[in-house]
């Protein structure tokens, strides 16, 4: 009985690498961002994993918002607001109900919104205006039902580290 639990074991970790592996390779572009994100990110913010929302999670000092803004809008190309989200394209409103909604002064920024798959970031200053939190996660149109259990997020948590 043991030896079959340990084989069905290495089963399932094997079967894990190889989706980890066959996702890596379907979304490389994805894999990239990531990677070079989180790396420049390294000495300006800790990551810790948000299960709530299946996104790496960091918070920082409101005086860091300039710094912290340059690097994520050198990586997320699309940028929305509470004003101007009423226009973007539909995956970008699937992720703002995600979140339930964009209030004033948050912001949705991502990788390009007209893939299948991207990379966003939820920007959320605090009331106390001290501190702002940035949610990071991966999005695929095909993998809308169970967000934290795909193998998108399982790819995205090796490549941020979380």
């Amino acid at each position: 009985m043991e030896g079959s639990e340990i084989v069905g074991a290495s089963q399932g970790s094997l079967f894990q690498e190889q989706a980890l592996r066959e996702v890596t390779t379907q979304n490389s572009g994805l894999d990239d961002v990531c990677r070079r994100l989180r790396g420049a990110f390294e000495d300006v913010v800790a990551w810790k994993w948000d299960g709530r929302f299946g996104t790496a999670l960091a918070e920082f000092p409101a005086e860091d918002k300039e710094k912290v803004l340059r690097i994520l809008e050198g990586f997320l190309v699309s940028r929305w607001d509470s004003a101007t989200i009423g226009e973007a394209p539909e995956i970008v409103q699937q992720i703002k109900t995600h979140f339930g909604g964009l209030m004033p002064g948050q912001l949705l920024l991502l990788s390009d919104p007209n893939q299948d798959a991207l990379i966003y970031c939820a920007w959320w200053p605090w009331r106390d205006g001290k501190t702002i939190s940035i949610r990071v996660g991966p999005y695929s149109k095909e993998e809308i039902a169970a967000p934290d259990k795909s193998a998108l997020t399982v790819a995205f948590r090796d490549w941020f580290k979380v």
